[in-house]
């Protein structure tokens, strides 16, 4: 929000020594994010006047039309003879009032002024448009032309009012009442202890039974719609120059007389307004809510489809605007034009206002789906006073009389829908308690009177809320209220005292020793945002069944291509991985740890957890059952070179067991036995995907994927040829733990080795041999490892040799050669009875 200094001391009687910075400070201190403060003119220095253009001479023989001119700037020049001056715009003629800089005035961006010989001609000054004065877009596209009424020789740095400060704040979505300049110059006025001029304190007419015919048929998206009638007005009518300054300084461009009150009166009120040329109405103004895919063209010219959610503006044919957000084309008041045969102007000579108030939630989905952010929305979707709307639209009546020429009808057209006031009740030390400071039940009530509130109690305060804060709805609102007025420089600061003995849980231990692990293994973490489309679900190739098809969807997500929550960390990294292999980074390993989103099986609803008390274990319980299971997964992508070639060797590629090896790592960390299977999923190439798996509670249970991804997935990802990946739920490796991690124990007794070679059919994964020999061998176990796989004529059809050398190794004696071999046999025969296995040679 722009806020002119010169417009803001029209309702607060600010010291006349108070610069743009000190008002700056002032609104800083309660709570207004000033940005900003623009010096308008800085640099800025005369003879700048107004000139009636005398004569025109076109100039010949050049490239572009150039114009000599002589013009009559009164006395400004010193001799009182007219100026000669050179000048390339076309959209002004002989009689036209113009502004004048004449030699030795400089021009903003230091850009000084003296006569020069140009195209053949001395120029002595210049004719100025509005961006070389620093004035913005008036929408002319050339010479800055003034009504004829200006005296030649005026000066123009005043009568532009090109001199002034300007405030630009940043409006939090919760504060829409300091987007205008009432609410800015309410808070103004609470800083320096100053009384409001209040601009919307009008005497308006009570409604009639003779006012425009408006009917509402949804109460809840518009709760009150005021309609005002003025005939009468004059085509020829512009804005004046006071009214054209004040809306380009708010960064609003001058259009037409009637749309510049509009605006002018939203930004001086905060209320959204819409001006209809009557003559094109016909019947009924009614609001309702559109059909399904009906059409609409609005101001833009542009042609939407509408929704069944959208608020519109009708009459007797449909639409006549989005309600809230944009008129449209159909009632759009219309550009004044002289007839060139007999002089006369036409244009829109009635007009029908509409102040309206609209559900702030409606008109922001509404403006959010059609991608139509306008100032109106932008104030509707913040919160508008519903009880200015019946002064904005007579501020806008008497504008139209004042400067239109026109005529206010009688008739006042007022449908509201009866609403209550709010009210809070708060214990008066209610803001002590939240600050930690001694305000005292005057100092409460003082400050919330000075918002606006109206406060009734003693040592429970009954506050009911000013209408234009709807963002005060709880006690809690209306503390940080007290505090922000009182000083937020002023609350002591208070560090917390955390009880001992509290640090990180077990579970938060493992998942950043996963992150050391994996980064100590080479891989670079990689944050992404939880967001997918439901389209990568299909680019990984999965089922239609499924469970990772089932989301969670955002009701406003941060983009349209993205509504839904992720349920695996692959589309992040695979993501990533293609950016920067895109540039130029080929040899990448990436990880990362996060949560993924399940529905639940059963819709609840959260309740509100207390802000006054620590919830009960109950309440908390209520709240996590409604929420979606949020497993946590850690994952890993990898591509291009896993080993760099060099003098020490020709390195070598990443590949599947790479990803198989960084699950091995994070299972390391858990202290968990992975037992790695052959698998088929998804993303995975089927021959090179190994299935993850843990025992929990005694059962085997799939934790994840790993190895290659799929052809198919890659060229639709448009990641590198190659890419594995490996993805496992850390959660379920965590289940698994058995008990705390416990440090190996070295023994100082010697390791006694034995290998064993099993003969088992091909379709038996080794992992699972592996599994059961390491269950058979008893505590003596201290590792087991495969070293040889064998397929050939001496196994036998469909048959293939396991190998493994398993080390035995006690921790108080050295083992005998009787010992080992028992632990040996103890482990064949385990892995024979589940596996089938067979010794070689047996």
């Amino acid at each position: 929000m722009r806020v002119p200094l010169s417009w803001l001391r029209e309702y607060v009687d600010l010291p006349a020594t108070e610069t743009g910075r000190d008002v700056q400070a002032k609104l800083i201190e309660v709570g207004l994010e000033v940005e900003t403060v623009e010096q308008l003119g800085a640099g800025l220095k005369g003879p700048l006047v107004v000139g009636k253009v005398l004569t025109i001479e076109e100039l010949e023989g050049f490239k572009k039309p150039i114009r000599f001119c002589t013009v009559d700037v009164g006395t400004a020049n010193g001799a009182g003879e007219p100026q000669e001056i050179v000048c390339g715009a076309r959209n002004f003629q002989v009689g036209d009032k113009v502004v004048v800089v004449l030699p030795g005035a400089v021009l903003p961006g230091d850009f000084a002024i003296a006569a020069r010989k140009t195209y053949g001609k001395t120029s002595h000054g210049m004719i100025c448009s509005g961006d070389e004065l620093g004035m913005g877009d008036d929408g002319s596209g050339g010479i800055i032309v003034l009504p004829p009424e200006h005296e030649a020789g005026t000066d123009a740095i005043e009568l532009l009012e090109l001199v002034d400060e300007v405030l630009d704040i940043a409006v939090t979505p919760d504060r829409g009442y300091a987007l205008s300049m009432r609410g800015v110059a309410r808070e103004t006025a609470i800083a320096y202890g100053l009384p409001l001029r209040d601009p919307a304190l009008l005497d308006v007419p009570a409604p009639n039974s003779f006012g425009y015919p408006v009917k509402i048929a949804d109460p809840i998206g518009c709760d009150r719609f005021t309609a005002r009638t003025v005939t009468g007005l004059q085509p020829e009518a512009r804005s004046p120059i006071w009214l054209q300054r004040r809306l380009q300084k708010v960064g609003m461009r001058p259009i037409s007389l009637a749309v510049d009150i509009t605006n002018y009166v939203m930004m001086e009120l905060g209320q959204p307004l819409h001006a209809y040329d009557r003559s094109r109405i016909q019947g009924t103004i009614g609001v309702r809510r559109a059909e399904q895919g009906e059409k609409f063209t609005t101001l833009d010219g542009t042609k939407r489809v509408l929704d069944a959610g959208d608020l519109v503006i009708t009459d007797d044919r449909g639409p006549i605007g989005l309600a809230g957000v944009m008129g449209g084309a159909n009632t759009e008041i219309a550009d004044s034009e002289t007839d060139p045969e007999t002089g006369q102007v036409r244009g829109t000579t009635e007009v029908v206002v509409e102040a309206a108030h609209f559900d702030a939630i409606s008109i922001a989905r509404t403006a959010r789906r059609h991608k139509l952010a306008s100032e109106a929305s932008k104030r509707f979707e913040r919160g508008v006073d519903p009880q200015a709307a019946a002064a904005a639209a007579q501020r806008t009546v008497d504008l139209l009389v004042l400067l239109a020429g026109g005529s206010a009808e009688a008739g006042v057209t007022e449908v509201i829908a009866p609403t209550a006031p709010r009210t809070i009740t708060m214990p008066a030390d209610h803001p002590d308690k939240v600050a930690g400071v001694a305000y005292g039940r005057e100092t409460v009530v003082r400050r919330l009177q000075q918002v606006g509130c109206d406060v009734y109690g003693q040592d429970d305060l009954t506050v009911t809320v000013p209408s234009w804060r709807p963002d005060l709805a709880e006690p809690n609102d209306l503390a940080e209220e007290v505090i922000r007025l009182e000083g937020y420089e002023n609350l002591p600061s208070t560090l917390p005292k955390p009880p001992a003995g509290r640090g990180l849980t077990e579970r938060q231990r493992l998942h950043r020793r996963v992150g050391r692990a994996l980064a100590g293994a080479g891989y670079v973490e990689s944050l992404s945002y939880p967001f997918i489309g439901e389209g990568v679900f299909d680019q990984l190739g999965l089922e239609a069944d499924d469970p990772n098809r089932r989301v969670v969807k955002l009701v406003n997500p941060l983009s349209d291509e993205e509504p839904a929550l992720r349920t695996t960390l692959l589309p992040g990294l695979l993501s990533a991985l293609r950016r920067n292999d895109g540039r130029g980074s080929h040899d990448l390993a990436l990880f990362e740890t996060g949560l993924v989103f399940h529905p639940q099986d059963e819709l609840k609803i959260a309740g509100r957890l207390p802000v006054d008390r620590r919830p009960t274990d109950e309440e908390i319980a209520s709240l996590t059952a409604a929420l979606p299971v949020q497993p946590r997964h850690a994952a890993v992508v990898l591509a291009g070179a896993r080993e760099q070639a060099g003098w020490w060797g020709k390195g070598r590629p990443a590949d599947w067991a790479d990803a198989v090896e960084a699950a091995r790592t994070i299972a390391r960390e858990a202290g968990v036995e992975l037992i790695v299977d052959q698998g088929q999923y998804g993303p995975w190439h089927p021959g090179r995907c190994a299935e993850l798996k843990v025992v929990v509670d005694g059962d085997i249970v799939s934790v994840g994927h790993a190895g290659e991804l799929h052809p198919r997935v890659v060229k639709a990802l448009g990641v590198p040829a190659r890419t594995c990946a490996m993805e496992l739920d850390l959660d379920r490796l965590e289940q698994a733990r058995d008990g705390v991690l416990r440090a190996p124990r070295i023994s100082t007794f010697p390791v006694a080795t034995q290998d064993v070679a099993l003969v088992v059919d091909k379709e038996v994964p080794a992992a699972v041999v592996e599994y059961y020999l390491r269950g058979g061998a008893g505590e003596l176990l201290e590792s087991i490892r495969l070293f040889d796989v064998f397929e050939g004529e001496q196994i036998g059809e469909g048959k293939k040799s396991l190998a493994y050398a398993l080390r035995f190794r006690a921790a108080d004696r050295t083992l005998t050669v009787d010992e080992a071999s028992a632990a040996r046999d103890a482990a064949v025969a385990a892995a024979a009875e589940r596996t089938g296995a067979v010794l070689r040679g047996a």
